[in-house]
Parts: structure tokens; sequence; C-alpha cells
């Protein structure tokens, strides 16, 4: 059976552990409306990509 040799501290434990957290989502403003959207994402509120319309919307979602 594994067993440590010595106990692990709690410091470097978590050292360890400091990549372990969530990173937050990447977010751009859209050039042609200003709202959020994902990089290399077609905007959700105006339907543009790369500066012109890719896809039609219906109004404000």
């Amino acid at each position: 059976m594994a067993v440590p040799k010595s106990k692990i501290s709690k410091s470097r434990r978590d050292q360890r552990r400091s990549h372990d957290a969530l990173k937050a989502s990447a977010y751009g403003e859209c050039p042609n409306c200003g709202e959020l959207k994902r990089p290399h994402h077609v905007c959700g509120s105006c339907g543009y990509y790369d500066g012109r319309e890719v896809a039609e919307t219906e109004g404000v979602v």
C-alpha cells in the first residue's frame, strides 16, 4: 500500500491546487452593436460576425 513518507503541509498542498480554479470566460465587445460576445462567435444580439451579418435576429434577445 502506498503511504507518504512525510506529511504534506497545507501550504504545499494548496500550492499544488492553485491551478484548479475556474477561469473567467473571455468576452469582447461587438464592434457593430457594442454588446458583449464570445471571441470567434456570432453576436447573439445583432447576428454580425467579422463585419457582416451572418444570422437573422428577431429584434432584441
